[in-house]
Parts: C-alpha cells; structure tokens; sequence
C-alpha cells in the first residue's frame, strides 16, 4: 500500500483496487498483451510451491517438525519479523518511539531475517499462503523503516516518534514518503511527494 499505516482495512481496499485495475487492463488490452513463455510460467510455480517442498524434504530430520535447521515455518517467521518491527521501528513495546540507531540495526537484522525467507517450509496450502505472506509484510516492513529513516523528523500524530528527531519539521517535511524497490539490484529509492489540497 501507499501508506504503512493503512492496515488491514486500507491494504485490502488498495489490494482489491489494483486487481480490479489490473483485470481492467486486460480485457480492454487484450490483443497487445504479450503471450506467456511456458517455461517462465513452470519456474514461476516451482518457486511459489517450493515451501511445500522444503518441508517434504527436511520434515523427518528432527522428531519436531517446527525444529528444524533446514527451514523455518511462517509463524516462527512472523515472530521475528514482529520482534523486529516492535522494537527497531517504534512498535508498542518501545512506546511508539525509535531513533536512526534503531532503524539502521532493525534494517541489519530484517536482512538476515530476507536471507532466512529462502527457507520457508510449508505443510500445507494454508501455510503456504502464510509463509508468501509473510515475505510480502517483509517487504512493507523495510519500506516502512526506510520511509520513517527518510523523514527526518518525528510526524506525530503518526504512530511514531523519532527520538533523534523530536521536532515536527513543516518546513521541510510535510509531504508524502514515497519509496521503489528494484527488484533486479535490490536497491530502494526514497522520495518526497507534495501534498495536494483539494479545496471547495
């Protein structure tokens, strides 16, 4: 979503927008849209069903099957992942508060957590889902730290404070916190978008 703090009703109503957007896309262009390559189509599913193979694999290593040092299931994922976001990025038990020490050490330990991602196990189609999902919030999680880095400033009310940067700064940041990833050189590009009144 646009915004880190949409949550769930904000991300499925901009999540549902884009699909609808996209399905408009191709039945209005449906003559121009390039055809699939097979092959492409086969890694693509092989990389998505993959979790399901991990754990088939690696299952029978340890007699418990959340214990295993070839994987790491989606729950265990998302503690980490929570863990981090808590206490680098100004979650609730670090009262809202965070500085750049904190987002540049939660940053570190989101790479490794990136790193451990390759090994997600799935036993099931729902923890498949899970385990997807849980890269995707990883993804939300650094734009979101890296968004909160950029401004510098502490924008309250705005479910954080920047103890670094105690002081609201309208001078130079009110505006908007925009932010691409490049998948291909897995580099971030940080932004500042004005913001448009709409008057009567």
């Amino acid at each position: 979503g646009a915004s880190s703090h949409k949550f769930s009703s904000g991300s499925f109503t901009e999540g549902r927008i884009a699909s609808k957007g996209a399905i408009s896309y191709i039945v209005d262009n449906k003559d121009s849209i390039p055809g699939l390559d097979d092959a492409e189509v086969e890694a693509l599913k092989a990389e998505i069903l993959k979790p399901l193979a991990t754990f088939e694999e690696h299952k029978a290593e340890t007699t418990d099957p959340d214990i295993n040092r070839n994987y790491i299931r989606p729950t265990q994922f998302m503690y980490r992942l929570q863990k981090i976001m808590d206490e680098y990025a100004g979650g609730v038990s670090s009262q809202f508060m965070t500085s750049d020490k904190l987002l540049e050490r939660g940053m570190e330990l989101l790479g490794h957590l990136k790193v451990d991602a390759a090994a997600i196990a799935a036993e099931n189609l729902h923890e498949l889902m899970r385990g997807w999902e849980n890269v995707h919030r990883m993804f939300q999680a650094e734009a979101h730290m890296r968004s909160i880095l950029f401004r510098e400033e502490t924008r309250w009310p705005g479910y954080y404070f920047r103890a670094d940067k105690p002081s609201m700064d309208n001078e130079n940041w009110l505006a908007f916190v925009n932010c691409t990833y490049d998948r291909k050189s897995d580099e971030w590009t940080m932004m500042k978008k004005p913001v448009k009144y709409i008057t009567q």
